[in-house]
């Protein structure tokens, strides 16, 4: 009897770990396709003086900058919206963060040494997520506490950010740059902890999708940002 126990609780525990696995996947498989739409539509709008007088030439291009945040913050609520929508939001934030990109892709054309400047910045933000996403996975502390202090912390990025637009100081885009860096850090290992811990293998597959392109979003974002501060050092040099 002790010997069925055992098996049967190893079954269930092998099946929740192939499902948690599966899941993980498919999460990152869409954050993946959402930066790889993103550097696409960088790299054709980049290549494109029309398309970039046309979306970056004049006052529009605060609506493209800025289009991102209405999208996440007024048109993307899993809690209503179903899997499709999502999804069509997920894609649409990472259109318009391709256009806001084009710029640096137009330059990096233009630029060898920018290119490959471009190129290592990737590369390190690539290699800084997984590795804090495999932190977070593989962590047994509870990282639930540093929510909010990482959220206000982002809220008070944004908005010195916003603030440097008018002032253009140097020294206050590097101190942004190195608090983004540190705070979009524990953001991810958050993040990755807590898909972790929300997965269930009962939810149905319209929740499971719902929840995917959720988290697939506050990936993507992350890694952005990762990449985008990590580019201003690097670009420094």
């Amino acid at each position: 009897m002790q010997n069925d126990h055992y098996s049967r609780t190893h079954v269930r525990s092998l099946g929740v770990d192939l499902g948690l696995r599966t899941h993980m996947n498919k999460i990152y498989a869409k954050m993946t396709s959402g930066v790889l739409v993103t550097g696409i539509i960088a790299l054709v709008v980049g290549s494109s003086p029309l398309l970039q007088d046309l979306f970056l030439g004049g006052p529009q291009k605060y609506i493209v900058i800025f289009a991102p945040l209405a999208i996440i913050w007024f048109g993307f609520n899993p809690m209503t919206m179903s899997a499709s929508k999502l999804k069509m939001a997920f894609f649409g934030v990472s259109v318009l963060y391709g256009v806001s990109f084009a710029a640096i892709a137009g330059f990096a054309a233009a630029d060898p040494a920018f290119g490959m400047t471009l190129a290592k910045a990737f590369f390190v933000a690539s290699a800084m997520f997984a590795g804090l996403s495999i932190y977070g996975y593989t962590t047994k502390t509870d990282l639930t506490p540093i929510r909010t202090f990482l959220t206000m912390g982002i809220i008070g990025l944004v908005a010195v950010s916003l603030m440097n637009l008018l002032i253009q100081s140097d020294v206050i885009s590097n101190a942004l740059a190195g608090i983004g860096i540190l705070l979009f850090s524990g953001l991810t290992v958050w993040q990755t902890q807590e898909m972790k811990e929300m997965y269930h293998s009962s939810v149905s597959q319209e929740q499971s999708e719902r929840y995917a392109w959720a988290a697939a979003l506050n990936l993507y974002i992350s890694f952005t940002a990762l990449f985008q501060y990590i580019l201003h050092f690097m670009n420094q040099r």
